[in-house]
């Protein structure tokens, strides 16, 4: 059995990347207490939930029973109806007292990810604070805790309100956070359940891969400084030694082995269960039965035609040879962490050098590693990273000296808190994004974005700005400004390229991002599908199994964009020109 359900608390929390496999875990666990007499109440706050996928029900947002688990009931929060009570319940009081284009701004600060993060985290704060509301239940069990990056907005000290209703506030959390004072109380009893171990267990899940174990463990020490402490590691989806049957399955199992030998230490000294992977999708209970448990290599049917009749999918040489038709221009690779954004990049960067062309590799992602990605330098490749800490300390001190300096000495205090926001990190690296986005007009700019989420607070920093410029000018100038919004919904100018991978959650993640990114008038060009086994065509009987059951969202991504390649999964780690050169032949 594994040990994270040893004596289970009455809160679980399982966290991680999209992709990593959270909702089964936690639809597994919900089903194993169940089964035990519990009481249980399974509650989702992903934005890309599959919860009512997994057990064949119609939930919502409203407790739902499990006719199938006696004892289960389920809730799926959805974070985009939260998102728009929230901001119903900061605009209405406000709508007949101020100017239209007073209620645009604030409705403008309050269209970000921000907002959807605390909007959730409002809905399921009165579940953990509120102990009548979930009363009749032995376990509370929510899939997707909160990140760091929420509970320091919800830690964060003073009168938001009273500093807004006085005019002063700046550009980044306020609007998002200008709800927030009236529920102090239930977020303070919240972060105590958090932080109490004997009640609540936070449980991290990962998968075998370098990337993936370096994020969690950053999450650990993330929630560690917040006092809010991880108690048990999962490491789902681990390619059992039995299945590794051919080359690409034996390259796959050494590499997690690897990874897991070479992971963080505090990460490693956690409590860890390590769950092997199925050759089926976690739908049902029939397969959800199976998860905890060990299983043996699948054996090969007379159907079995060991991963081949997938078709042959489209390569990423083909996306690069339609760049190369111009001589310039911005190429954004964007998705959420984990599907090899910074890997797509170099990869692109490096085909684009080989065909002559002068090309500048960049970064906005503060966890990205371009320069372990790459191996070592490229000849004719420039190579830089946007550096946070000196971005958002050059933006804070300009705020200070400009706005700060008409502010008395508790407006400066209040000015100075909201700077030390998380957001304010998005907007500190706009103005060296915006230079990013120029250069692109004589050479190619290749830009590893930050995850999603951050990423259009970025574009919400773009779109303010461009509204601020033209907002001042006459109809005339309007014509001779090009902003760096506009360059980013000019397809001459910027290719925005969105990289999933070939699994449920990630492309209905991707698909939030380029419905968020269409609404902003940016039309994604292209589409890559990272690691796919399908593309690979295994041999290994459980490894085909798996390419087999891509299809779907293959073919999910086909019908989503008229531009798209697929990268098969490598026997060996992309990193290094030579694996990276392999990628776009």
């Amino acid at each position: 059995m594994t040990q994270f359900l040893d004596d289970p608390p009455r809160h679980f929390f399982f966290t991680g990347k999209g992709g990593v496999g959270k909702t089964s875990i936690a639809c597994a666990t919900a089903v194993h207490l169940a089964h035990q007499g519990k009481r249980v109440l399974l509650v989702s706050t992903d934005p890309a939930s599959n919860v009512a996928q997994v057990f064949g029900a119609t939930i919502g947002n409203k407790i739902t029973p499990i006719p199938q688990v006696p004892g289960l009931d389920a809730l799926e929060i959805d974070p985009d109806e939260a998102a728009e009570a929230y901001r119903n319940k900061i605009l209405e009081p406000v709508r007949a007292v101020l100017p239209i284009k007073e209620i645009e701004a604030i409705t403008e600060q309050l269209s970000g990810s921000c907002t959807t993060e605390i909007a959730s985290f409002n809905e399921f704060t009165d579940l953990l604070a509120d102990t009548q509301a979930t009363a009749g239940y032995d376990h509370v069990i929510f899939d997707t805790a909160p990140t760091g990056h929420t509970i320091r907005l919800l830690q964060l000290p003073g009168s938001w309100t009273s500093y807004l209703d006085n005019g002063k506030g700046d550009a980044s959390c306020l609007g998002p956070m200008s709800g927030l004072e009236k529920n102090r109380a239930t977020y303070r009893a919240a972060v105590e359940a958090l932080t109490d171990p004997t009640s609540t267990r936070l449980v991290l899940v990962a998968r075998a891969q370098q990337s993936t174990l370096r994020e969690v463990a950053r999450t650990l020490d993330e929630l560690a400084e917040l006092d809010i402490h991880a108690t048990n590691l999962v490491v789902n989806g681990v390619l059992p030694a039995a299945a590794a049957t051919d080359d690409l399955s034996r390259a796959i199992h050494d590499r997690e082995q690897a990874a897991l030998a070479a992971m963080p230490a505090a990460l490693a000294a956690l409590p860890r269960d390590t769950v092997s992977l199925k050759g089926v999708n976690m739908v049902g209970l029939e397969a959800l039965a199976t998860l905890f448990h060990y299983e043996d290599a699948p054996q090969a049917d007379a159907q079995d035609t060991g991963g081949q009749g997938t078709g042959q999918q489209p390569h990423l040489a083909g996306l690069v040879d339609q760049l190369a038709e111009a001589d310039h221009g911005l190429v954004m690779t964007m998705g959420k962490g984990g599907v090899g954004k910074t890997t797509v990049a170099a990869a692109i960067a490096i085909a684009l050098v080989q065909r002559g062309k002068k090309v500048l590799l960049t970064t906005t992602d503060p966890a990205a590693h371009l320069s372990s990605t790459l191996g070592n330098d490229v000849d004719g490749l420039e190579v830089s990273a946007i550096d946070p800490e000196k971005a958002i300390q050059e933006y804070r001190d300009h705020v200070m000296a400009s706005k700060g300096a008409k502010l008395d000495d508790a407006g400066r205090a209040a000015l100075a808190e909201d700077l030390m926001s998380p957001c304010t990190e998005e907007i500190a690296v706009f103005q060296q994004f915006s230079r990013a986005v120029n250069k692109a007009r004589d050479q190619f700019v290749i830009m590893d974005t930050a995850p999603t989420g951050h990423t259009l607070l970025l574009m919400d920093a773009t779109g303010s700005y461009h509204r601020d410029i033209t907002r001042h000018l006459d109809d005339d100038q309007r014509g001779h400004v090009t902003t760096p919004l506009m360059r980013l919904q000019d397809p001459d100018h910027t290719k925005i390229i969105v990289v999933t991978l070939p699994e449920t959650t990630p492309v209905t993640e991707a698909q939030a991002l380029a419905s968020d990114l269409e609404r902003a008038s940016i039309h994604p060009w292209a589409w890559v599908v990272n690691n796919s086994l399908a593309a690979a065509h295994p041999t290994s009987p459980l490894l085909a199994t798996r390419a087999r059951s891509e299809q779907h969202q293959l073919d999910a991504v086909a019908a989503t964009t008229s531009r798209m390649a697929v990268i098969p999964t490598q026997t060996r780690e992309p990193v290094g020109t030579q694996q990276l050169t392999a990628l776009s032949n």
